[in-house]
């Protein structure tokens, strides 16, 4: 339980990064200077005001400085990493393995936001992520690959284990990028971004093929259920509006990866 709750606090402090990087990465502004500032007026942040959550309610989601109004996202990032910290460890226990799904849930967050609120998915997650997602297998190599059905044991588990993790990554991201390809041709209008494909292999070296798959159709039906309804309510127009794909597909993986998994071989 003391484990969890620190992995928590840790999340929400991995939580107040993730906000720098949602701003700054779509605008190609380093994540390291200058220090956090206010986006309105400039002014930089005390560290009493950059405790998570706590400095937000505070300041009554305002700037000290010029009282412009600070985001719900701040909090939101926040907590929702916190949380996701909290149950990786409580279900996992401190290891390896929820180090990785503390990291693919960060990394989900990060992606889930920033395609919500810019379109975009930062190469620094979603390429990144891909080649953590690799190096995890190998340091905590999941104990179902599917890939285990058809390669011999005798590789080790480990072995397994990493080539399920870039075979599902770049299968994904290869069939993804046919079926993006082909819908633009047929149409004449582009319905898939890189960037999906890319956090698409990234899902897939993280979660191997089984979850990354799940991932896919519960981000394709979530996206479906809510961006029609979102549509409808707010009266865009379906042919032209630009649904953030990525952010239903992040909710999807997170839910998954925090999951404990499923095992397909003895």
């Amino acid at each position: 339980m003391i484990e969890a709750i620190l992995a928590g606090l840790s999340g929400l402090l991995i939580g107040s990064f993730l906000n720098v990087c949602i701003h700054r990465l779509p605008r190609d502004e380093s994540v390291v200077h200058p220090r956090s500032h206010c986006p309105q007026c400039g002014a930089s942040i005390s560290w009493y005001d950059n405790v998570p959550v706590i400095s937000w309610v505070l300041l009554k989601g305002h700037c000290r400085n010029c009282h412009s109004a600070i985001t719900y996202r701040y909090p939101l990032v926040e907590v929702l990493t916190g949380i996701c910290f909290f149950i990786a460890v409580w279900f996992r226990g401190p290891s390896l393995e929820a180090a990785k799904s503390c990291v693919f849930a960060a990394i989900m967050v990060d992606l889930i936001f920033t395609d919500f609120e810019e379109r975009i998915l930062p190469d620094e997650f979603t390429l990144g992520g891909t080649v953590l997602g690799i190096i995890f297998a190998a340091l905590a190599p999941a104990s179902n690959p599917l890939l285990g059905l058809l390669l011999p044991w005798q590789l080790g588990l480990t072995w397994v284990a990493v080539l399920e993790s870039a075979a599902t990554a770049a299968f994904l991201a290869g069939t993804l990028w046919s079926i993006g390809r082909i819908y633009a041709l047929v149409r004449k209008r582009e319905g898939l971004g890189l960037g999906d494909v890319k956090m698409v292999a990234c899902i897939g070296a993280f979660l191997g093929l089984a979850p990354a798959l799940l991932a896919l159709l519960g981000g394709s039906l979530l996206g479906s259920i809510v961006g029609l309804a979102w549509i409808v309510l707010m009266r865009k127009e379906a042919a032209t509006y630009e649904l953030p794909f990525g952010s239903f597909l992040g909710i999807a993986a997170a839910v998954i990866g925090l999951l404990p998994p499923v095992s397909y071989v003895g």
